[in-house]
Formats: structure tokens, sequence, C-alpha cells
């Protein structure tokens, strides 16, 4: 089943309207190829302030918040790629930033129940409702102990929740089942309560019909204490519904030929034009032109990311006399320290505290080695975007980097980067000096592995087929 099928898919943040991660590029991509399979396929996500698009008005309902009602009111994105929905209250919404508010816990119980009603409210009876990450897992709670038992309206709805990252799960005080309706007795340990706390991720783990997260892997790790935040006994015990699907890119958005923020474009039987994108890149961030590796970082700043082995080996990899060019936002402490870092190394180090999509852009291009040592990673985008853009990636081997980087030292025929599997300082020390010497000295292997990643293919489709066999999956039970 592809054509007829109706699907609504609910997400706290959408590219471009609304992003702080890669949760934002999942939900501004996916949908699109879904649609062009025949889906018909809606998008909802919060009204914020800062959306900067045309929107026009759809209608406007109650929607119940505790022991009174808000109004939701209904607008869609005019030219959206898909039908595009936001639900918005002055009250929740109309401030600035998208998380880490006092009353985080009640706009998203907002946007739980918002994405039910307006299902009644515009006559739109999905299939699917498929919900991502915590924001959005009560929905199946929601649907299971309420809608479905008093209006027939809601009946065969089915529910998929996709783990985008389990860290983040959404714990908040027990009076969120008081603002979403819900029965006391589902405040148990076997239910939606966690360590004295509702957990939204949990409510959506208990009730959704099937589970993906988006790397094979990660969907194997977080069965483990290692990677299951705790929630790997919940998890274990639904791992019949559980799988995991690689996330994808968009090619037209990350095509080095086409790229509108560089100056040059190049592909694999043409590489000039990326030489000539790194020097421009040295200039305009005060580094030497010249040629030596350029070592490129773009990520939230975290501890999440391995960034703090990078910052202990820093001084042994300033020795192998490479270039390192970080641009992000995140942990002050952890941008301190780099900041601080380039202060100390200011003719190899180049660091931006800031979200800068064309600079990212540029680093992508202009970078030869993009380092990814995370400690854990659900899936990974900034590989599959820097291999896109023949950039070699070093990562540690886990989650989707494992499924997406093949060491070049295991297999030179199909290699594609460098990867490291010990958590240490010295292990990813050495996968970096083993780069660098390749870079140096073997210069046609390094050539043939920048082919390799130009080559690629990390487009949508092959996601989107497999998201398509979850649906009817759903359907069929």
């Amino acid at each position: 089943m592809g054509k007829n099928l109706k699907v609504l898919f609910v997400s706290a943040e959408v590219a471009p309207y609304a992003k702080t991660g890669g949760l934002a590029d999942v939900a501004g991509s996916l949908p699109e190829v879904l649609s062009g399979m025949g889906i018909d396929i809606r998008v909802v996500f919060p009204g914020y302030r800062g959306i900067d698009a045309e929107q026009e008005y759809v209608a406007d309902f109650p929607v119940t918040i505790g022991n009174r009602l808000e109004t939701c009111i209904l607008k869609r994105i005019k030219d959206a790629p898909v039908t595009t929905y936001t639900v918005n209250n002055y009250c929740y919404y109309y401030r600035d930033g998208i998380y880490m508010h006092h009353d985080d816990g009640e706009r998203f119980s907002f946007l739980c129940r918002a994405s039910l009603d307006l299902c009644r409210a515009i006559g739109f009876k999905p299939d699917i409702i498929h919900m991502n990450d915590w924001h959005s897992g009560p929905v199946a709670l929601l649907l299971k102990e309420q809608y479905k038992q008093r209006d027939s309206f809601f009946s065969n709805i089915k529910t998929v929740l996709t783990i985008h990252n389990l860290e983040y799960q959404g714990h908040f005080e027990k009076d969120i089942l008081f603002l979403l309706g819900l029965p006391e007795e589902l405040f148990t340990p076997e239910g939606v309560e966690f360590y004295g706390k509702f957990n939204f991720l949990k409510a959506g783990i208990l009730y959704a019909d099937k589970i993906n997260t988006v790397s094979p892997t990660y969907s194997e790790e977080i069965l483990t204490p290692e990677y299951g935040e705790g929630l790997e006994g919940v998890l274990f015990n639904r791992r019949k519904d559980l799988c995991g699907i690689l996330n994808g890119i968009s090619h037209s958005q990350f095509n080095p030929e086409t790229d509108v923020y560089l100056k040059y474009g190049y592909n694999e039987e043409n590489l000039s034009g990326k030489r000539r994108n790194k020097s421009l890149l040295q200039a305009e961030l005060g580094l030497p032109v010249e040629n030596v590796p350029v070592v490129g970082v773009v990520h939230r700043l975290v501890l999440q990311k391995g960034l703090d082995l990078v910052i202990k080996a820093f001084d042994k990899m300033m020795e192998l006399g490479i270039q390192f060019i970080l641009l992000g936002t995140g942990d002050p402490n952890l941008e301190k320290c780099f900041v601080s870092l380039m202060h100390k190394y200011p003719r190899q180090v180049a660091v931006r505290i800031e979200f800068n999509e064309e600079l990212a852009h540029k680093i992508y291009s202009g970078s030869d080695i993009f380092l990814m040592p995370s400690r854990f990673e659900p899936c990974g985008l900034g590989q599959m975007i820097s291999l896109r853009y023949g950039t070699i990636p070093l990562v540690r081997e886990t989650g989707g980097l494992k499924d997406t980087v093949i060491d070049i030292g295991r297999d030179l025929t199909r290699g594609n980067g460098f990867t490291f599997s010990e958590y240490t300082p010295y292990a990813f020390l050495g996968a970096l000096q083993r780069a660098v010497e390749v870079y140096r000295n073997k210069p046609g292997l390094w050539l043939a592995m920048v082919k390799r990643g130009l080559k690629t293919d990390f487009s949508w489709e092959n996601s989107a087929k497999q998201y398509l066999n979850i649906y009817n999956s759903a359907l069929r039970e």
C-alpha cells in the first residue's frame, strides 16, 4: 500500500522553518520523498514566532489542557513542498527559541493534543500518525487511552515512533497526566513514570504500534545499558516492533556541483573546484593558505560528539602540522575551551561560535578531513554530507557512523574514511595520525577515497521505501 495512504507527520521542528539539529532535516526531507511516492502526507509542527514563511489560516478549534480550553489556530505554510501545518497558540509559542522554556511539558502536551484534534477539525483521517522524538510521544498514549475509546473516527489509526536521539526523553512533573486528561493509574514504573517523572518518550515507546531508530546499529545499541539511557528494558520488551532505518540527506541541498554557497563547483571528474574552495576557506578564516590537511568540525558543541577526546588530544594534533576549523554552538564550557585553543594556535586554528549555514557548506567543501568522534551517534548526517563533498570522515565506530563509514585500512576497495572503536584520546589520535599519513604520502589512495565519497548515494529514496514498509506492517497488525 502506498497510493491513497494518509500520514500525519508530527515533529517539534521542520527545516527550513524551525531548526536546531538533525530532527528538522529529517522532517524537512523525508515527507517530501514519501509524497513523491504517492502518499498523502501532512506535516505538523508548532507555530513558533521565528518562522520566516508566509502562512494562511486553515481553521481554529479548542484544545483541552487540564481543566481549561486553549484555542489552536491552524495555519498552512504557503509554497511548502508538502502540506505543512503549524499549530498556533500565542501563550505557548509566541516567544524566542524552540526549547528550554519553564513550561515545555505543557507546550508539547498542547502539540500532542492539537495534532489529534486537527484531524477531526479539518476532516483528515490518517492511516498512520508518525511521531518524532519525545515531543510527540504521548500522541500514541492519548490515541489508545482516550481518543479511540471516545470517537470511532480514530479507531483504525496506527502509530509509528521514530527515535532520533534516546538521550533526550522529556522528563516532566506528574501533573502532565492531569494536563493530558489521563488517569493516575498510568503513573507506574510499568507505565509512563520514570524515576518520579512523567517521561514523554517512554509513553511513545510503550504505546506506539511500531518504533524505529535512525540507523540499524543504533537500534541494537539502545537495547544495552551502555546506550539505553535507562530505557533499555522497556525497549527490549518492544524489540519485535523495533528496527533501524538509516537517515538520508537531500542530494539537491548538498550538491558540490550546484551549491549556491560555494564559489567553485566540482564533481568526481574535476576536483579543481574543491582545491580552490579550500584556499578560499583558509583565507576567509585568517589561516595561512597552504597545502596542509584541513580538519573540519561542524556540530552542536556537546559531549555526545566526542569533543572531549579532541580537547585532550589537541596539542598532539597540532604537532601533526594540520589546520583545525570548528563551527558550532552549545555547551558554554566547550565554546570557551575551543576559543582559548584558537588563541593558543592562531596560525593553525579557526573557531566560529555561531550557527552559519553558508560557512558550514564551505567547511564541508574546503576541509580534507571531517571529525565525528562521537561517544554515541543515532545516525549522524555530518559524515554523509562530508562524503558528498569529497571530504574524508574520521569517526568512532558507533551507531550510524559504523553503518556508513568503512575504514580504508580494513577495505581498500570500499573504504571511505578512518575509524576507531575505543573511546579514548589515544585511539582517536591514532586514527587521525593514519589519516594525515595517507593524505601526505599516498595521494593516489586519498584521491580514490575522495572520488568514492563523491559518488556515494545517501539520498532518501531507499530509506523512504523502508518507512513505507513500516507503515504497511503497522496497518497489517
